[in-house]
């Protein structure tokens, strides 16, 4: 059996002297007689070793950061000689044993992945000591006396002491013990008894059990995807993540144990893989393998996951750089997403191919009972999947590189290995006459509209490359990573995603979850317009340009090329240039009041708009990630919706405040009907008209009932949840006076809440009336349980016991994986956007306490907060100000906009230095 990766004499020397290391050993030992000294200066000369060695492959890494095979091999190679030399002191020094006896033999096998012979810098250390019969003291000793001396390497060793019988026995029960022994490679002691090992495991337990461990080894890895999420995750695991190296793993060992080979090259000659499929899973596996290393090195111990932080420091390791218009960790993640869909793509060739040759075929009544569908006279059923009849016709008529998509959705069939293969690797067939053609354009239009589930053909059509090949404005998004905590998949595959939810929300799955745009495609929109402008929606995304913008002129030049009516390549051109800006309106102004939905309502213009812009931001929001779109945003969503089609329909009168004032008013008559007339009176003439227009009327009850009876020193505070908004409402009366939103937002923030939304008026006798829509750090409200300590904490804040200034700081700090990120700082000032207010909008990086810093600050400059809307995207955070000067007016001079912008990024600027350390 051969020893580790065929590392060179050059790179050996390199890493270890051998020749030096045993003179120093020889010379340092020579003297010693006391076993505890033999190991202690053992593990002093073997320890320095280590560590020269060690720092020199992580040089040569550093010198190639791609090269890969040198590093794993010379981690290895480096593991074999400690263990050899170990051996030798312990088998000379410490337990000699010149002559063992056939009952004494003992032999040091790798297994697992180190017996492979692929090491990154700190993976595990499977070790198999090998006896001959039942272990004798004298093995027991070596072995122990071998561990300690490992163990003081700090190597992370697993072991298990075996005879040959139970190797097989074990291997019989227990799959993950079997496939650490497929992969058994001798280091050290009697190679007779591992030569027995290897005989005996191939010809007594490995062969004819070949469909026994492919189906083991297909489950485990179902299995093992369900557990770490999609490979277009945007945190992947290098290691067990789909597209991961245990993909990688997971095909060698199957084709050693069919195919008995120990190098995936052979699969070549078997006909398995074609020359070009191996040279891409070739570059993958070096890829990854580079991945891993570099993350092993700069975490400084098993890390196997890219987080977010370690990405920065990984792209920059492996020499990227940022170049045209992105970072250079978003240019490297989409490499490693590539690199990821390769390995998957590969692997289903290769396990698709066993599958089907290991297959048994049904009885033959089963048979009869379930027959397959029926396929055109193109194709056959094989195993449930599609296959060509006669590939050389298929490929005359480059049409069919499209219909078989049509034919699997029609069929229900999943597409076999063999045809997958077929349609990659002729892409060149997609040319501009095709994409031109009408049948072309009448079967991708088909694909996304007829068949009902679109996203699994859009998915299978781009891990092939076909979607690209026939839409080639897709192929820059294909595995784009967006740098950010907001989005969970890559920007492919989140538009596949929305597609998907378009699609479940036309069959109706999500009738009570979202009825607004469920009736919206109940009534009836222009489908053909929708699903096309969600497909091309964030098309532009990753240049220099605004994503929008620019994504509205390919989708000009793709929907023209569809053959869309003039129409509706204007609306899917609008639709793609404005699809950020319900969702906007929606989470960054405050939509009661009746500017934000007047200017919403001009921008939209239509009815039909409005109805293709909503389902549109449903499934764009629902796209972003699992537990993105949540009750708040969708009582947003759903009454700027029905606001603004009110105004549409009925004319912009309908948005009058005076009329929904008075309509307010009426409402908290009819609820505090049991209140005598005398003190209803008073309640409904304490207030200006910006609380009637700005709050529904169970927060009018909260109010009133917090008001009456009030004392001028009085804080009364009212805490529920408000489940229809996944968020609890914290509502406070207490006497008005300068910076009280600031000193309500610091409590919160003491609390640990998180403000999703704020409004504060000052009632004409004096008093304020605050409410705040608060998430606890999971972003869901507080339960019962939790309210009494958050209303402590809250009045202690209030009453002055607690500063929450002082109090706040040492909270005040990033997660360390959280630091990567690059937020620019923007704040705008908007006087148009309100008849009342100024809207200042700050855009900046979030951090906990940054809503108390910046309402600090505005209390400071003399502005008075009439309410707070705050939108978090990830990193990102968006708090829009609705405010106006002491003097209660707009903020025209740009002076004072200037000075008041400066003091806001001060305030930013300080509280980001207080979160880096």
């Amino acid at each position: 059996m051969p020893t580790s990766g065929p590392v060179e004499h050059a790179e050996r020397a390199r890493i270890l002297d051998i020749a030096a290391l045993d003179h120093a050993l020889h010379d340092s030992l020579a003297s010693i007689h006391d076993e505890r000294d033999i190991r202690a200066a053992t593990v002093a000369i073997l320890s320095q070793a280590q560590k020269d060695g060690r720092s020199a492959i992580a040089a040569q890494l550093k010198a190639e950061p791609l090269d890969s095979t040198t590093a794993t091999q010379g981690y290895t190679w480096l593991t074999d000689r400690l263990i050899a030399l170990a051996w030798r002191v312990v088998t000379t020094r410490m337990h000699p044993n010149p002559n063992p006896t056939e009952g004494q033999r003992l032999s040091v096998l790798a297994v697992g992945g180190y017996g492979r012979g692929e090491m990154a810098p700190f993976s595990d250390v499977d070790l198999l000591f090998l006896t001959s019969y039942k272990i004798t003291g004298w093995a027991e000793s070596v072995i122990e006396s071998m561990l300690y001396i490992l163990w003081d390497l700090k190597l992370k060793i697993g072991h298990s002491a075996r005879t040959v019988p139970d190797c097989l026995r074990l291997g019989r029960e227990d799959m993950t013990i079997r496939t650490a022994m497929l992969e058994h490679r001798f280091i050290v002691g009697d190679e007779t008894l591992a030569h027995e090992l290897d005989e005996r495991l191939w010809n007594e337990l490995f062969k004819g059990t070949e469909p026994e461990f492919i189906e083991a080894k297909l489950a485990e890895r179902d299995l093992r995807h369900d557990k770490q999420g999609q490979r277009y995750m945007v945190e992947p695991n290098v290691k067990e993540g789909k597209g991961g190296l245990r993909d990688l793993q997971s095909l060698f060992w199957i084709a050693k144990y069919v195919h008995r080979t120990d190098h995936i090259e052979d699969l070549v000659h078997r006909g398995v893989f074609r020359p070009d499929e191996y040279e891409t899973f070739a570059r993958a596996e070096s890829f990854l393998w580079a991945v891993r290393c570099h993350l092993h090195l700069a975490a400084r111990r098993p890390a196997e996951q890219l987080t977010f932080d370690m990405q920065v420091e990984i792209a920059e390791r492996m020499g990227y750089v940022d170049k045209g218009g992105r970072r250079a960790v978003e240019w490297f993640m989409q490499d490693y997403f590539r690199h990821a869909t390769a390995v998957g793509d590969l692997t289903r060739i290769f396990l698709t191919s066993l599958e089907a040759a290991q297959q048994k075929q049904p009885p033959l009544l089963m048979r009869l009972f379930k027959r397959a569908p029926r396929v055109r006279s193109d194709y056959d059923v094989v195993n449930n999947r599609l296959v060509i009849r006669d590939e050389a016709a298929f490929l005359a008529d480059k049409m069919n590189l499209l219909r078989i998509f049509e034919e699997a959705l029609r069929t229900g069939l999943l597409i076999h290995s063999d045809a997958m293969r077929l349609i990659s690797g002729n892409l060149h067939l997609i040319d501009n006459d095709m994409r031109q053609s009408k049948e072309a354009k009448r079967i991708f239009l088909d694909l996304l509209l007829k068949h009902g589930n679109p996203e699994r053909a859009l998915r299978r059509m781009n891990e092939l490359g076909v979607l690209s090949a026939f839409i080639p404005e897709f192929e820059p998004i294909v595995a784009m990573m967006q740098f950010n905590m907001y989005h969970h998949y890559t920007v492919d595959e989140h538009t596949i995603q929305c597609i998907w939810h378009l699609s479940e929300i036309e069959h109706g799955q999500l009738t009570e979850e979202l009825p607004v745009a469920s009736s919206i495609l109940a009534e009836g929109v222009n489908r053909k317009v929708l699903y096309i402008a969600l497909l091309l929606h964030d098309i532009g995304k990753g240049r220099d340009e605004d994503h929008s913008v620019l994504g509205s002129r390919i989708a000009r030049r793709v929907a023209t090329r569809l053959g869309l009516s003039k129409q509706e390549i204007a609306t899917v051109e609008w639709l793609v240039r404005y699809h950020l800006l319900m969702s906007d309106m929606a989470q960054k102004r405050d939509i009661a009041d009746p500017r934000t939905v007047r200017d919403f309502a001009k921008a939209v213009q239509t009815r039909e708009r409005l109805d293709l812009l909503c389902v549109l931001t449903v499934c764009d929001i629902r796209g972003v990630g699992p537990d993105t779109w949540n009750n708040w945003k969708a009582v947003l969503i759903r009454a700027l919706y029905r606001q603004t089609r009110r105004a549409l329909e009925d004319g912009m009168e309908a948005l009058n405040r005076e009329n929904r004032g008075t309509e307010a008013k009426k409402a908290l008559r009819a609820a505090l009907s049991h209140w005598d007339s005398k003190a209803l009176r008073a309640e409904t003439a304490r207030h200006y008209p910006p609380y009637w227009q700005g709050l529904h009327v169970t927060a009018h009850v909260v109010f009133a009932e917090l008001l009456r009876d009030i004392h001028p020193d009085e804080i009364r505070i009212d805490i529920h949840p408000d489940e229809d908004r996944d968020a609890t409402r914290a509502c406070f009366v207490l006497a008005d006076h300068p910076g009280i939103f600031s000193r309500l937002a610091g409590a919160l923030a003491l609390a640990g809440a998180n403000v999703v939304d704020a409004r504060t008026f000052t009632s004409k006798d004096g008093y304020a009336t605050a409410i705040f829509w608060i998430q606890d750090g999971d972003d869901s409200p507080y339960d019962s349980a939790r309210i009494p300590r958050l209303r402590d904490m809250i009045s202690k804040t209030l009453s002055g016991d607690v500063v929450a200034r002082e109090a706040i700081k040492p909270r005040d700090r990033l997660r360390k994986r959280e630091r990567a990120f690059r937020v620019p700082t923007s704040i705008t000032f908007d006087n148009e956007g309100s008849e009342i207010y100024t809207i200042i909008e700050v855009d900046t990086r979030d951090r906990p306490g940054l809503l108390y810093d910046l309402t600090r600050t505005l209390a400071n400059a003399n502005v008075y907060i009439a309410s707070a809307v705050i939108a978090t995207y990830g990193e990102q955070v968006v708090d829009t100000f609705y405010v106006k000067d002491m003097f209660g007016l707009k903020f025209h001079s740009v002076s004072k906009q200037r000075s008041l912008e400066a003091k806001l990024r001060a305030a930013i600027a300080e509280g980001a230095e207080r979160a880096r350390q």
